[in-house]
């Protein structure tokens, strides 16, 4: 099954602080909905512009869309 990447995008002097944040709460919730091993973490892109992301099946993604509002998306490969 095609994985999809879930993408939330900060930016300016505290995005990437802000991103890695994020991505620890994605990770918590993702933990309380008994979910094993997920994929998340944050990046920074350049030093004003960082993602937070999570790594979901494409058939849990609406679900997951819809209660996390990510700011966009994209396959995802290894």
């Amino acid at each position: 099954m095609r994985k999809l990447k879930l993408i939330w995008d900060f930016k300016g002097p505290d995005g990437i602080k802000t991103a890695e944040h994020h991505a620890i709460h994605l990770k918590e919730y993702m933990d309380a909905k008994n979910h094993k091993d997920p994929i998340t973490g944050f990046e920074a892109l350049n030093e004003f512009h960082a993602i937070a992301f999570l790594v979901v099946s494409e058939d849990e993604m609406k679900s997951l869309r819809d209660a996390l509002k990510p700011h966009r998306g994209q396959v995802y490969s290894d």
